[in-house]
């Protein structure tokens, strides 16, 4: 199976059939009718939109068949006239999201997408997708709809046989229409791709981006051509330095500087792995490699498989290793597999990954290789696994200590500090280290071994990259990276407290100048169902900021969770949740850090307790593994002592680093 990207542009238009009068009822009988009591025990959804609830537990048909949550206690929004009208406004939203997709299901029986050799293979994009990601409505009135009579003759006065059949408004001609400008076309751009390894098909997905533009759509949206067999490679992955500019997103499909050169073509990737490893390396790439870099996946589709994973298996058997233990991991904390064989398979592929490192740093060559698979052993355990796992191995920041002398050796601080122009691009493994050094170095209480890297690069206001790989812009993680060295002083006593306080004044002003305008968190899908990419980077931005002000503030001596600015802001990242896809295909994974250093400082009655229960709820199984699961057991445990001492009168803080040495964890919660 080939990839096949092809463009249209769709205008959606919804039918909706009238809804028959019921039949009056007789004037003879009206008056010894009984008046119908209204029931107040219904979901308050059911009651905001003014529908008969059936009052199922623990949800109505009704907002089970819409996908809307069920509240059965009083939400916050009820008693708030202007909140009722945004959540009457966000649950229309929700029902024409669920309404398309309906529609869309209808019309899988009859495309032609899936060719039928494949389709009884292997599970598509949509299994792991969100419901919302699939709201692609067939246009009536598109002469590229399924319903389209093409034999129909053309009735547009300009038409002709030899010029493509997509007519542009004249804005120019008509004089009333100059002073305001043409409305965007809305380009959906659908890709297809099927990866084989060793020549054997191992997955095949699709995903649909949606793009504002002005200019026309091309003058046709069939497939091209196939001139031969290396079409693949040459209409997509060469294609994907083009940048896709419209009216309010713009992807830069080469932002980064990978460590492997031009884009990887999947369909020729050969990884050599033995015959009894091969089951790890298929659940690796079919189970685990899309839980790594979700942000990533979203900004440049299919980069991380392409240009990041695929090329280092093929050539770096240290980092094939890392991999094939990873897999075993997720193996052994979601399928059950006895845990003997499993168990085995984790540590006979963490011992030859260990032993590889040793040898190639004893030879002191490719240490692009090395940092590479170093990183991975650091970074790809956020994803996988379960608290409990007791089995023996080396901690994070160990690893982190060989990763940052390689990063030295490498001069790629020096090669960041220089990325400040549209020609250089960041690299890719310095970009995943310094996300590594600024987070991490909150779980130690330390300043970041990079801050002077990162305190040049505020100042200079250019990118590192951080922004397209996680999600939280590179300006706010600088301010992070200061906050971190702060704590570092402040636990060093190298300061007093009137220096303190000037400290936290003044990166508190640094912030103030980082915040959006008015109305720039937004809801991160398009009319069609799409994810924003960028919209989601600001919502994620807007996380990291409120829990750095929170982190900030109990920085400052004296302070408390029960301080009013504290339950101000722990509030209000909870109400931010409101704008962050959840769910299994959602984006809580990707919150960690805000998500502890908020939970951590919120109180018993506060509403984030109850919006947190709720998201973990939607993740279901997926909550238990991984960082977020170990975040989860973390904050339940500070919640236990915590809640505890105030309760017996005792108002002292109890902090989560406290906890995590009290339990022996050694946790990486990125």
């Amino acid at each position: 199976m080939s990839t096949k990207p092809t463009g249209q542009a769709s205008k959606s238009a919804a039918m909706v059939a009238p809804k028959s009068s019921p039949p009056k009822a007789s004037t003879s009988i009206s008056a010894s009718t009984k008046m119908h009591k209204r029931s107040r025990s219904g979901c308050f959804t059911c009651r905001l939109r003014r529908k008969k609830c059936d009052e199922g537990k623990s949800q109505c048909k009704a907002c089970k068949h819409l996908g809307l949550k069920c509240d059965y206690k009083r939400p916050q929004w009820w008693s708030n006239n202007e909140q009722r009208k945004q959540q009457k406004e966000t649950i229309k939203n929700i029902i024409k999201r669920t309404k398309l997709s309906e529609k869309t299901n209808q019309m899988g029986s009859i495309s032609a997408d899936t060719p039928p050799g494949l389709s009884h293979s292997l599970p598509t994009s949509a299994t792991y997708s969100d419901a919302t990601a699939r709201t692609r409505a067939v246009s009536v009135d598109s002469q590229y709809s399924l319903e389209y009579e093409f034999n129909q003759p053309p009735t547009h006065e300009n038409f002709d046989l030899y010029q493509p059949q997509v007519f542009t408004p004249h804005f120019e001609s008509h004089p009333q229409y100059q002073p305001y400008p043409p409305t965007p076309y809305e380009v959906d751009i659908k890709t297809e791709r099927q990866m084989y390894v060793n020549d054997v098909p191992t997955r095949r997905d699709s995903s649909i981006s949606t793009f504002s533009t002005y200019q026309p759509p091309p003058t046709h949206a069939t497939l091209p051509p196939f001139p031969d067999d290396n079409w693949v490679h040459d209409s997509v992955y060469e294609g994907h330095g083009d940048v896709f500019s419209g009216g309010e997103e713009g992807l830069d499909f080469n932002f980064f500087d990978f460590s492997h050169g031009p884009p990887h073509n999947p369909q020729q990737a050969v990884i050599q792995v033995d015959d009894c490893d091969r089951p790890l390396l298929d659940h690796f790439i079919d189970n685990v490699l899309r839980l790594i870099f979700p942000i990533l996946e979203v900004n440049q589709h299919g980069s991380a498989r392409s240009e990041v994973i695929l090329p280092a298996l093929e050539s770096n058997k240290c980092y094939l290793h890392c991999c094939l233990s990873i897999a075993a991991i997720h193996l052994k904390s979601t399928q059950g597999v006895p845990n003997e064989q499993i168990d085995g398979d984790i540590m006979r592929h963490r011992y030859a990954t260990i032993s590889e490192l040793c040898e190639a740093l004893n030879r002191d060559t490719d240490h692009l290789q090395i940092l590479e698979a170093t990183l991975g052993m650091i970074f790809f355990q956020c994803s996988v696994g379960r608290v409990d796992d007791c089995l023996p191995d080396i901690p994070w920041h160990q690893h982190f200590q060989a990763a940052s002398s390689l990063v030295r050796k490498l001069e790629l601080p020096h090669a960041m500090v220089h990325v400040n122009s549209a020609q250089m691009h960041p690299p890719f493994n310095m970009t995943l280290a310094s996300w590594i050094d600024i987070l991490g170095a909150t779980m130690l209480g330390r300043a970041p071994q990079f801050a002077n890297t990162y305190r040049e690069k505020h100042l200079s206001a250019s990118t590192s990259g951080l922004c397209e790989l996680m999600g939280c812009e590179d300006r706010m993680m600088y301010l992070i990276s200061e906050i971190a060295c702060l704590e570092a002083l402040k636990i060093g006593d190298v300061l007093d407290e009137i220096q303190l306080c000037e400290h936290i004044k003044l990166l508190g002003q640094q912030m103030d100048l980082t915040e959006p305008p008015q109305g720039a968190v937004d809801y991160p899908f398009s009319s069609t169902g799409a994810i924003r990419p960028k919209q989601l980077s600001r919502n994620m931005t807007a996380m990291y900021r409120v829990a750095a002000r929170i982190w900030l503030c109990s920085l400052v001596p004296g302070s408390s969770r029960y301080d009013q600015s504290m339950l101000e802001l722990v509030s209000r990242l909870a109400g931010l949740l409101e704008y962050i896809p959840s769910g299994p295909e959602g984006f809580d994974r990707s919150l960690v850090w805000p998500l502890l250093i908020g939970g951590s400082q919120s109180t018993p009655s506060s509403s984030f307790r109850q919006v947190f229960a709720d998201r973990i709820g939607r993740l279901g199984d997926q909550a238990e593994f991984g960082s977020f699961g170990r975040m989860v057991r973390l904050l339940q445990e500070v919640w236990r002592q915590s809640d505890g001492e105030h309760s017996a009168g005792e108002s002292q803080n109890v902090h989560w680093r406290d906890v995590m040495r009290q339990k022996g964890w050694d946790f990486l919660l990125i």
